[in-house]
């Protein structure tokens, strides 16, 4: 027992040591007030995205750091719409204390960058009217990225990034890999904002090297101390590289099913069996509306046949649980992409059976027979 207590009082201290650390980092979270809904609660401008918002918080928190919100007006903030029973987001509400941070965002006005470790610049469409403009946050990213602090944005977040330069004249982003929400993805999912500029084509033009992965696939890009993200799906690897960039330990730190499917996407690429495999055994582990949903938008916007071989697999593999006729019609067009016109004639007869009132199906069946 003599022996005992050395060691547990020193793992003890180990761990007290570590706690206060992590206390004494502080970041800076920065989201949109742009947002703005009309009297019967519709949204008439973009906000802040707030998945993004809580997954970084509870990464954030879980490290032990202190987040304090802040955005141009300060106080309650209108953000994009969201799914409040997702475990992330409903986590982040459940926790008053947080809440009541978020909702009393302080003014960037009254910020002083010298408290601050890192910045974390959020997304959503928001970010691309107001923060992209805004002087004072400009001058905050620089003061704490020259007093060597941690500068970070995820998403459309990066537009924030534009504009900035230091001390030597350079751009913030000039020379830099940068990861930010491309020309691609705004295609496929920016339908109902007209965005005032493209955030990739800005980038490069302050000479940022943008980096990027394949429609919402994860890409977190880290140079230096800047560390930007590319979609939402990006945003937790985005704050635990701030973390890890802190000098913390990222053991145990948060992870999310949405963000783990996303990965799995990717391993289809590499080895499609493996990953077949790995989804059927794991399911639990996996969201099976969102590879769907992946499979129909890649299905969509495929550029090479192993897009479209990839978006098939994780159609076919999940439409028979998601059972949906735009899934079916999906399956379907892109057989008809690969010109397989007898495998789609049966899928599309197969769907009409399964979908009977369903006009599409029927029309794109008859448009084949009749080619």
């Amino acid at each position: 027992m003599k022996k005992l207590l050395p060691v547990c009082f020193s793992v003890l201290t180990t761990f007290a040591s570590l706690a206060a650390i992590a206390d004494d980092k502080n970041v800076l979270m920065v989201l949109s007030s742009y947002g703005e809904k009309d009297e019967q609660g519709e949204l008439i401008k973009p906000g802040y995205e707030f998945d993004e918002m809580s997954k970084s918080y509870l990464v954030f928190k879980a490290a032990g750091i202190n987040v304090t919100f802040t955005s141009p007006n300060g106080g309650v903030l209108i953000t994009d719409n969201f799914d409040k029973e997702k475990p992330y987001n409903k986590t982040f509400l459940e926790d008053k204390a947080a809440v009541k941070k978020l909702d009393n965002s302080i003014e960037l006005s009254k910020i002083k960058p010298a408290n601050y470790d890192a910045v974390y610049v959020v997304g959503g469409k928001g970010p691309m009217y107001d923060l992209a403009v805004n002087q004072e946050l400009k001058s905050i990213i620089k003061e704490i990225y020259q007093q060597q602090g941690v500068v970070a944005a995820v998403c459309h977040g990066p537009a924030a990034l534009l504009d900035i330069k230091l001390n030597d004249g350079s751009y913030l982003v000039a020379d830099k890999r940068i990861s930010a929400f491309t020309n691609l993805e705004e295609g496929a999912f920016t339908k109902k904002w007209q965005l005032p500029f493209s955030l990739e084509d800005d980038l490069i033009a302050q000479g940022a090297k943008v980096i990027k992965d394949g429609l919402m696939l994860n890409q977190v890009s880290v140079d230096g101390r800047l560390i930007t993200g590319q979609n939402p799906f990006s945003t937790a690897d985005s704050a635990i590289a701030v973390v890890e960039k802190l000098g913390l330990p990222t053991q145990g730190l948060p992870t999310f099913k949405d963000d783990n499917t996303i990965k799995l996407v990717e391993r289809f690429y590499l080895d499609s069996v493996g990953a077949k495999q790995e989804f059927i055994t794991n399911k639990q582990n996996y969201n099976p509306m969102l590879l769907a949903m992946f499979g129909f938008y890649q299905s969509q916007h495929a550029s090479t046949e192993m897009q479209r071989n990839v978006a098939l697999m994780l159609m076919e593999l999940t439409q028979p649980e998601i059972n949906h006729p735009m899934l079916a019609l999906a399956i379907a067009q892109t057989y008809l992409d690969k010109s397989d016109l007898s495998t789609a004639t049966q899928l599309l007869q197969q769907a009409r059976k399964n979908f009977p009132d369903n006009e599409q199906v029927s029309e794109l069946l008859n448009k084949v027979i009749n080619s």
